[in-house]
């Protein structure tokens, strides 16, 4: 009777030992799963970061192109201005020069 309860007492110990280690094993695939999970988390995160930082870098290079044609828009009517200007001071003398027109 008594090796029939130690056989039975071996028995437990030995399937609540199997039972701890199964769930261990069971718990650590679980952490292992959301440690996964959480990679690709932080793997897409980085992408998105990395897509913003490109669309940002594109927006600044449109900003500064948009700046220097204004400023070549700018210039060129400053130019036009100076041409228009002289166009004026040519009339002008073209007009103190010619007999046929009176001034004044």
């Amino acid at each position: 009777m008594t090796i029939a309860v130690i056989i039975i007492a071996v028995v437990v110990v030995a399937i609540v030992v199997f039972a701890a280690v199964a769930l261990r094993r069971r718990k650590e695939a679980k952490l292992d799963l959301r440690r996964a999970e959480a990679k690709e988390q932080r793997d897409l995160a980085e992408v998105g970061e990395l897509e913003a930082q490109r669309q940002s870098a594109e927006a600044e290079e449109r900003a500064a192109r948009a700046k220097r044609e204004e400023l070549a828009a700018q210039q060129q009517q400053l130019a036009a201005a100076r041409s228009r200007a002289n166009v004026d001071d040519l009339r002008s003398r073209a007009d103190e020069v010619d007999p046929d027109v009176e001034s004044g």
